[in-house]
């Protein structure tokens, strides 16, 4: 059965979105329109049977007051349409209307014995000279000791002709009735999906590059509003991911010439002097360079994981680190920091490498820019713990201290290449210091020129 299910739902997903849209409302009207039609000949039919019904009671009580009262005549009065008779309790017949057969009853013995008191039954209008379905009643009538039955026979071909006329109206209509209702949804299907064909040809333009990569927004506030707004939130966000990737890639490729040419400059010198090369001191200078680029890649490496969005869905580091000595490890390294180690131990939760880096990149940054002096302290703040580095060099003007945390941005290009920065120590700073939850701003010493640099993390 699947199998034979299978071409036909194929064939319905071949259908364009318009087209099923079609489809699916032609057929929920066809049924739908079926059904109401069904239900309203059904009911039209239930109402108009019990308006014979009704009638035929009707006739028969005003026949049984008369024979109550004694009054009745013969023929029995009722309407043209309408068959009387009054039956004794053996079945003869007493009195009848006019068109009546005064000698055999409407209804057989066992009818009659079968139907209680004001009840009724349908019979065929052939037996008593009617056409169609007749509805017969019969109700009790006189006096206990001479009782007798007021049978009253109504037809029901009039009452049913305008069922019929319904039911064929209906027929006859129902066709032109649901093209009708398929060319106002083929409309409407249109119209509704007319800011879905303007995004697919905006999504087409912006491919093929003819206009800036914007989708047409539509006035209405409904879903397709929003669909176009989220879609064009995204190729903004494309796009500044894009142009970033481009200065990233860029920048990287400019930062890693530097020391490849240094290199290369240096042993093309080496190979036009061999006599007179100092090899350990090529070695020397090549080894720097080495470094210096493998440092860079490191950090390159670092900052694209970082946009890769792994370091973000990554939770933080469980471990506890206890940032005095961990300050004092790193500031070994720097003969020219000072720095006091605190009385208490001030820990933090996070990844010890990563956290020695923010400090030695700060200090890195720091001793290469102090005139005398550098300055290393922590101390706690509160649910933090604050970390500042602070040097006596020329500062950072206000304009430029958030700047600089961006990649590749220097504010002394010569003068940072020519100490072995990149442009990217501070950007590395920000990026693990997020990945702790904490925060990191340059600020102005006191008294100025100077800069210090605080970073605060939670305490563990």
């Amino acid at each position: 059965m699947s199998q034979r299910a299978t071409p036909g739902a194929a064939s319905l997903r071949r259908l364009g979105l318009r087209a099923r849209l079609l489809l699916v409302s032609v057929v929920v009207l066809a049924v739908g329109l079926a059904a109401g039609g069904v239900l309203l000949v059904a009911t039209m039919r239930f109402a108009l049977l019990r308006t014979a019904n009704t009638e035929a009671l009707e006739t028969a009580r005003a026949v049984a007051r008369l024979v109550d009262n004694r009054s009745l005549s013969d023929p029995v009065p009722a309407g043209p349409t309408v068959r009387v008779q009054v039956v004794d309790a053996s079945d003869r017949v007493l009195s009848v209307s006019a068109g009546a057969d005064r000698l055999v009853p409407i209804l057989y013995p066992r009818e009659l014995a079968g139907l209680s008191d004001g009840e009724g039954m349908f019979i065929s209008g052939d037996r008593i000279g009617l056409e169609g379905r007749v509805r017969v009643v019969v109700l009790a009538a006189g006096p206990t000791e001479a009782r007798v039955k007021v049978l009253v026979a109504r037809p029901t071909g009039d009452l049913t002709q305008s069922v019929d006329l319904l039911r064929t109206t209906l027929l006859v209509t129902f066709p032109p009735l649901v093209a009708l209702l398929a060319l106002v949804a083929w409309r409407v299907s249109g119209a509704a999906l007319r800011p879905v064909e303007a995004l697919r040809a905006g999504a087409e333009d912006i491919t093929g590059g003819a206009r800036p990569g914007r989708l047409p927004v539509p006035d209405s506030r409904d879903e397709i509003h929003r669909l176009a707004v989220t879609l064009n939130d995204m190729l903004h966000r494309l796009d500044t991911a894009r142009a970033r990737q481009r200065a990233f890639v860029a920048d990287a490729a400019h930062e890693l010439r530097s020391p490849l040419t240094n290199m290369r400059t240096e042993l093309e010198v080496a190979q036009r002097l061999p006599d007179t090369t100092d090899w350990p001191e090529l070695a020397g200078d090549l080894l720097t360079d080495v470094e210096r680029l493998s440092r860079l890649v490191d950090d390159l490496l670092l900052l694209a994981r970082s946009d890769d969005g792994g370091a973000r869905a990554a939770p933080p580091p469980s471990g506890e680190v206890e940032l005095g000595q961990l300050l004092a490890e790193v500031a070994a390294r720097y003969p020219s920091v000072e720095y006091e180690r605190p009385a208490v131990a001030l820990r933090v939760a996070g990844d010890r490498d990563a956290l020695a880096r923010v400090v030695a990149n700060l200090l890195d940054n720091a001793v290469r820019h102090a005139a005398s002096a550098v300055r290393l302290a922590v101390a706690a703040d509160g649910a933090y713990r604050r970390i500042t580095v602070a040097d006596d060099g020329p500062g950072i003007p206000a304009a430029d201290r958030e700047r600089v945390f961006d990649r590749f941005t220097r504010l002394d290009d010569a003068r940072a290449r020519d100490a072995g920065g990149s442009g990217l120590g501070l950007a590395i700073v920000r990026e693990l210091v997020r990945r702790h939850h904490g925060t990191v701003v340059l600020k102005g010493t006191t008294p100025p020129p100077g800069l210090s640099a605080e970073v605060r993390l939670p305490a563990a």
